[in-house]
C-alpha cells in the first residue's frame, strides 16, 4: 500500500509552518515602540518569538508578560496595528507553494490548523492565493480549545470527512506535535520556520522536516 492511499489529509500550522508573517509581527510591535518615542529593535531579536504571537512580540518589545497590568489593553493595540499590516510582507515558506500544488496534484486533500483567531486567520486566507485552496481552516477560536488540546484536530479531521490516523499534522511548536499525537495523527516538526529556543529533539515528534519538499519524502517513504 502506497503512503498516498494511508494517509489522506496534510495538515498544517499556519505561522512559520505555512507562511512566514514574523516581519508584519514585528513591524506591529516595533509601531508601538515607534509611537511610545522609544528606538526601534532590531528585526532579528523579535523573529525567534513570532511563533508566540502577541505574547512574545510584547515580550521582545517591552519585556512585558501576560500577567502584566497592561497587558490586556497593549495586546488589543497590538492586534490593531498587526491587522493595519496583515500581508505588507508576510510570504509562503520558500518551497510551499510547490508543496501545496503536488498534494493537491496527488489527491490528498490539505489544510490549516492555527492557533492564530479568526479575526486574522480569514483574511491571510482570502488575500494570500497560496492559501486559498485549503479544504479547511480551522482557527484558534473555531472550537472550545486551542492546539496543545487535540479537539482543533478532531474538528478538522471531522469536516475533511476523515479519520485522524489517516491525517498527518506539520507545525513548528511543541504543541502542534502534543496536539497531532494526542489526536492520533503522526505529527511533523517543521524546523524552516520560527524555532526560537526550543529543542526540537525534546518534542518527540514522528519525524523532523528541516524543509517544505521532506514532507513529499515522509509520505514517499510512510508504511
Amino acid at each position: 500500500m502506497t503512503s498516498v492511499r494511508i494517509i489522506r489529509a496534510v495538515l498544517f500550522d499556519l505561522d512559520g509552518t505555512l507562511i512566514d508573517s514574523a516581519p508584519d509581527l514585528a513591524a506591529a510591535a516595533d509601531k508601538m515602540r515607534l509611537d511610545r518615542g522609544l528606538p526601534s529593535i532590531p528585526y532579528d531579536k523579535y523573529r525567534p518569538m513570532a511563533g508566540a504571537g502577541a505574547r512574545g512580540m510584547l515580550g521582545i518589545a517591552f519585556n512585558m508578560a501576560p500577567e502584566h497590568h497592561n497587558y490586556v489593553a497593549w495586546r488589543e493595540e497590538f492586534f490593531y496595528n498587526y491587522e493595519m499590516c496583515l500581508t505588507q510582507r508576510t510570504k509562503a515558506f520558500l518551497g510551499i507553494e510547490e508543496l501545496l500544488a503536488t498534494l493537491s496534484m496527488r489527491g490528498l486533500a490539505w489544510g490549516i490548523v492555527t492557533n492564530k483567531s479568526k479575526r486574522f486567520t480569514e483574511p491571510l486566507v482570502r488575500q494570500m492565493p497560496v492559501l486559498r485552496q485549503a479544504a479547511v481552516v480551522i482557527s484558534g477560536d473555531t472550537t472550545a480549545h486551542a492546539k496543545p488540546h487535540p479537539e482543533p484536530m478532531f474538528e478538522a479531521s471531522r469536516r475533511l470527512k476523515t479519520e485522524p490516523q489517516y491525517c498527518v499534522y506539520i507545525g513548528d511548536d511543541k504543541r502542534d506535535i502534543e496536539a497531532g499525537q494526542a489526536a492520533g495523527m503522526p505529527s511533523l516538526a517543521a524546523t524552516w520556520g520560527y524555532m526560537g529556543t526550543h529543542d526540537v529533539n525534546t518534542w518527540n515528534a514522528d519525524a523532523t522536516l528541516s524543509e517544505p519538499d521532506c514532507v513529499l519524502d515522509w509520505l514517499d517513504g510512510y508504511l
